[in-house]
């Protein structure tokens, strides 16, 4: 059994899920960052030298490989639910938790986060705010459908989100596939 963290940028995925692994004393993955080190690019330059099309294809191999291990917190990139066989993959292998905030607390966050402008590159032609709430337009019902579990982050601490988790699955210990949870 694993958990799956999704959700747009800028919502907590790697800080909660690194919280969740240590919690549970079990491994963590952030979907990007494996994605970099297979690749040996950042993201942005990905999206540069390969377009969105060629960090997809690489985003899918990953999910697929990252989908069959069992007991990891697992981190997604903010799209990688979108496409219907990496859904699949990761609804398959775990409880899927998204992690909600408005437009307005995201774009406060990927602000004030200079990494995030710097290693993720814009989505659309406008970017900021209009982009953040054009893309979670499209992909909230898609984050809705996929999730097993609902956390809204807005006002709350990464510890805050990741207590909030634990005490809504009920697990002192991250369960292993073949039991029940």
């Amino acid at each position: 059994m694993n958990v799956v963290l999704i959700g747009y940028r800028g919502t907590g995925k790697s800080s909660v899920g690194r919280l969740l692994a240590r919690r549970w004393d079990c491994p963590f993955v952030d979907l990007d960052d494996e994605i970099e080190r297979r690749a040996g690019m950042t993201i942005a330059e990905i999206f540069a030298a390969e377009g969105e099309p060629g960090f997809r294809r690489r985003e899918s191999t990953v999910v697929q490989d990252v989908s069959g291990r069992d007991r990891h917190v697992i981190a997604t990139g903010g799209g990688a639910v979108v496409d219907t066989d990496n859904r699949s993959a990761l609804t398959h292998c775990g409880r899927v938790v998204w992690l909600k905030a408005s437009p307005q607390s995201i774009h406060v966050r990927m602000s004030a986060d200079a990494a995030t402008s710097a290693r993720r590159p814009n989505l659309t032609a406008s970017g900021g705010l209009e982009e953040i709430e054009r893309v979670l337009g499209t992909r909230t019902p898609i984050y809705d459908a996929a999730a097993d579990l609902t956390i809204d982050t807005e006002g709350k601490s990464p510890q805050d989100v990741a207590d909030a988790i634990v005490a809504q699955l009920g697990w002192d210990t991250l369960p292993a596939g073949g039991e029940t949870a």
